[in-house]
């Protein structure tokens, strides 16, 4: 007997939501009807996804038999139950690139990610073909390609298959061999090359990773870095030095995923400073009084 399915994004349609398109595509295969929830409505079942815990959860009533809540922000990592299906893009009309991963995991323990707790270690997951469906551009979510065989094997298909891609959780500028530097410099991006530069500790190996791209002709302006916000001296210091440097720097205010706690006053301060690359560009961040 057919189905009705309602889907829920708790998070907005401000990014496509990976679970619940490959969910989608599995109920359309059962021969069920699927769509975004209408609360007027009643449901045989409805899926209801949110990655970011600080994200408010939906209060209005749902008209269904069956409920059911996953996902990051609901602090839920077990497998998703139909993990093998490729994802429903007709969900979001609105985005025309392919999403997706070729690696899962991650070798790093970063004590404010989750997904060593999430995914656990590296393992190769999808081709790039098999995520871009034909398309031209994806938006890739892996959160450490580099560390992979197949990883970058993959990177050497994307150049070969001339697509455009973003790595849009960064990559880690700690495996930038001149090898990779080079391959990187070969790959058509988006809009920029991703890096992270949570702590001081990531400014050496970061500074190494662009001097080797800027040999094989990438320019500092193609570069953007995220910028963990705890101390806001030592976040200041840091995008300074990437402002000198010529480099995008993504200031983002330290979050407790274990409680969920907002994030210091200060911290969003400095964050919407760094973020609003004309005062950023023009003023320091001891003259701002925003």
């Amino acid at each position: 007997m057919k189905k009705r399915i309602g889907l829920i994004d708790v998070d907005g349609h401000h990014f496509p939501n990976f679970a619940l398109m490959k969910i989608a595509n599995f109920h359309r295969q059962q021969g069920d009807t699927v769509e975004w929830v209408d609360y007027l409505k009643h449901y045989d079942k409805v899926y209801q996804s949110k990655v970011f815990t600080f994200t408010p959860d939906i209060q209005t009533p749902v008209q269904a038999d069956e409920g059911l809540k996953g996902e990051t922000g609901y602090k839920m990592y077990d497998e998703l139950f139909c993990e093998d299906m490729e994802p429903d893009y007709s969900l979001y009309p609105q985005y025309p690139a392919a999403y997706g991963f070729l690696t899962r995991g991650c070798i790093r323990r970063c004590r404010w990610c989750i997904v060593p707790e999430k995914e656990g270690g590296i393992r190769p997951y999808r081709d790039i073909e098999t995520v871009l469906q034909g398309r031209k551009t994806a938006v890739l979510m892996d959160n450490n390609v580099l560390t992979s065989n197949h990883g970058l094997r993959q990177l050497e298909k994307i150049i070969d298959l001339k697509c455009k891609v973003d790595f849009n959780q960064g990559l880690d500028s700690r495996l930038v061999t001149e090898e990779v530097a080079k391959m990187l410099s070969k790959i058509k991006w988006l809009r920029y090359i991703r890096f992270a530069c949570d702590t001081a500790s990531a400014i050496e190996p970061l500074l190494s990773a662009t001097e080797k791209l800027n040999r094989y002709g990438v320019k500092n302006y193609w570069i953007f870095v995220y910028v963990l916000v705890r101390e806001i001296e030592d976040a200041n210091m840091r995008c300074r030095m990437l402002k000198r440097l010529g480099i995008t720097p993504f200031a983002q205010p330290y979050r407790d995923f274990n409680t969920s706690t907002e994030p210091a006053l200060q911290q969003k301060r400095f964050a919407r400073y760094v973020n609003h690359k004309a005062i950023f560009n023009s003023i320091d961040w001891e003259d701002y009084r925003g």
